[in-house]
């Protein structure tokens, strides 16, 4: 592990994360920020990262430009288990998310929108990998059959 990735590691665990936690906890997550839910590859629980609110326009699709990539446990939970759950704002939004390799995560940071957000990843990030969440219908709006 480099001493760049220990050191944003360290921060990110101690210094960043708990806080936003706490407030997706109580209800009051910046809109900046959503949760990201993933099911541990090895033990089965479920496992919560603050990530940045990468909803897209359509209302479908959610972006997540890991900071380190295949290092980063939620990606390797993902890459186990691509079920997941998002939390943006007060609500949870079930879906499946996909690595994309071959996506330009700098230019992913570009459109998702937050640009406080974007220039922490480029910043702290080791390596970039983008991350696409297909967030399926609200429940009122499933159908069944064709």
């Amino acid at each position: 592990m480099t001493t760049k990735r220990q050191l944003v590691r360290l921060l990110q665990k101690y210094v960043v994360n708990p806080p936003v936690r706490l407030a997706s906890r109580l209800g009051v997550l910046p809109p900046t920020h959503a949760l990201l839910e993933t099911t541990g590859r090895r033990s089965g629980q479920l496992r919560r990262n603050p990530v940045g609110n990468g909803l897209a326009a359509d209302r479908r699709t959610f972006w997540i430009v890991a900071e380190h990539g295949y290092e980063a446990g939620y990606v390797r939970n993902i890459g186990a288990n691509p079920d997941v759950r998002v939390r943006i704002g007060r609500t949870w939004h079930t879906g499946r998310a996909h690595l994309l390799p071959d996506d330009d995560p700098s230019a992913r940071l570009r459109t998702i929108g937050h640009r406080v957000n974007g220039l922490v990843v480029r910043t702290m990030g080791t390596h970039l990998l983008t991350v696409r969440i297909d967030l399926d219908p609200p429940e009122d709006q499933r159908r069944e059959g064709p």
